[in-house]
């Protein structure tokens, strides 16, 4: 038997505290997925898990995380559970990924901007946020970006650098990024907030981590409404 969301959402909200579900109505008003992540093949687990935090706090939603030679590993001193609020979608296969990863993002309706020194890159405070959804590309700790993200990239993004250093840390780097493009997308006339269905089914999923025994619980509304 199907339990549909209402129901599961109405049921649910009786084992939180009214605090949590404000904070989750809350929430769920500022995430978006007009903006998503791309981390490809990040090595330190300390740079991944900050780069999700970030995210998090930010009202970014949505984050794709492309393994090749690297497989992705959550520090939890760094990511402090945010990645339980995350949809976090993986690409790891035999082959190489990166390729694969691009195309399907692609597919869903993103343009591809890729954070590099590239010759064309845009800088950060000249990037168009209006020419469609957008997902940011940061490459590893060593390479950075990879050749074969670069040659696929619908656009090419940088920061200005005005030290003897030309790189930052990763996660600064996607720190710096994303905060400038999320107060910039807040301010624009751009519909960039999730949809009455998103919101719906996060809500969902938000209820289960903020209870104890979720899906026992949700057995028990299957059974009642049985009876």
């Amino acid at each position: 038997m199907m339990i549909d969301n209402a129901s599961i959402i109405s049921f649910l909200s009786d084992f939180v505290s009214e605090q949590r579900r404000n904070r989750i109505e809350e929430v769920q008003a500022q995430r978006t997925r007009y903006v998503t992540v791309v981390l490809e093949d990040i090595y330190q687990s300390q740079n991944a898990s900050a780069v999700l935090r970030t995210c998090e706090c930010l009202g970014i939603q949505d984050i794709n995380i492309i393994e090749n030679y690297n497989s992705y590993r959550v520090n939890p001193l760094v990511v402090r559970g945010s990645d339980k609020w995350l949809n976090i979608r993986k690409f790891k296969g035999p082959e190489y990924n990166s390729s694969k990863a691009i195309k399907k993002i692609k597919s869903e309706g993103y343009r591809i901007i890729a954070t590099s020194l590239h010759g064309t890159s845009v800088e950060l405070c000249s990037f168009d946020l209006y020419r469609g959804k957008c997902a940011v590309v940061f490459g590893n700790e060593h390479q950075g970006v990879s050749e074969d993200v670069l040659k696929e990239a619908d656009e090419h993004l940088k920061i200005p650098m005005c030290g003897f250093t030309q790189s930052l840390n990763v996660s600064v780097a996607a720190g710096v990024v994303l905060s400038h493009l999320m107060q910039k997308l807040k301010q624009s006339t751009i519909k960039w907030n999730i949809t009455a269905a998103e919101k719906e089914i996060l809500c969902v999923e938000w209820l289960k981590c903020s209870v104890k025994h979720p899906e026992m619980l949700i057995r028990q509304l299957m059974e009642r409404d049985r009876k």
